[in-house]
């Protein structure tokens, strides 16, 4: 019953996506999608409620702003806040909108707001994995294309020598940020996929190593 049921809402939930403006270009369906399959995954391993994880992973981005939008930090209260109106129009359990909120709202790093439940825990986890492995490296090219950032600092790449601008150069980003997200995963399924993952990168600037 709970499997059809979450179908259903999938499909509507892929349409109203589709309606909404995607201003980041590494948060957009394919990152929705991606997060989706990953938490489920976590879900099931960390034996939490799908009925919550479903659709906060779908919608924890219907409200998405640019990494250098003033408001960036609200951007996932107004998420939450419209996923419930979504939820609303389409006669989804009422008993749920609270802990989605909760787990939409939380999510984000900007928003600095405590995961209160494994749900919520689980949602953030799946979001943050995607900033990580082959995909991690992708979208961190794609967001500093668009900001304009440099690949690598030409004097010490590696941040060897010097504190990680990830203002200034790509690279940068995974010694400010990525490489700390492993530690800040909430459970022991994302935490072992992290660990994984993160290999995929230092692997990646070992063979960037090589090639400057």
């Amino acid at each position: 019953m709970l499997l059809t049921f979450l179908i259903e809402f999938e499909q509507k939930s892929r349409v109203f996506l589709q309606t909404q403006e995607e201003t980041d270009v590494a948060h957009d369906i394919s990152h929705i999608l991606r997060v989706v399959k990953t938490a489920k995954q976590l879900a099931e391993a960390e034996k939490a409620d799908l009925a919550v994880v479903v659709p906060a992973a779908w919608l924890h981005d219907c409200v998405s702003l640019p990494k250098n939008h003033p408001n960036r930090h609200l951007a996932s209260r107004m998420a939450a806040d419209k996923a419930i109106e979504f939820l609303v129009s389409i006669n989804y359990p009422s008993e749920y909108y609270k802990a989605i909120h909760h787990a939409i709202c939380s999510h984000s790093f900007s928003a600095n707001i405590s995961t209160d439940t494994l749900e919520a825990k689980i949602v953030q986890d799946a979001d943050r994995l995607d900033a990580l492995g082959a995909v991690g490296i992708a979208r961190c090219m794609q967001v500093s294309g668009a900001l304009n950032r440099t690949l690598y600092s030409f004097y010490d790449p590696f941040c060897e020598q010097r504190e990680p601008n990830d203002a200034l150069y790509s690279i940068d980003h995974f010694y400010n940020k990525l490489f700390h997200i492993v530690d800040r995963l909430n459970t022991p399924s994302a935490q072992l996929e992290g660990r994984r993952r993160e290999r995929v990168m230092r692997t990646f600037l070992e063979q960037l190593a090589y090639e400057i």
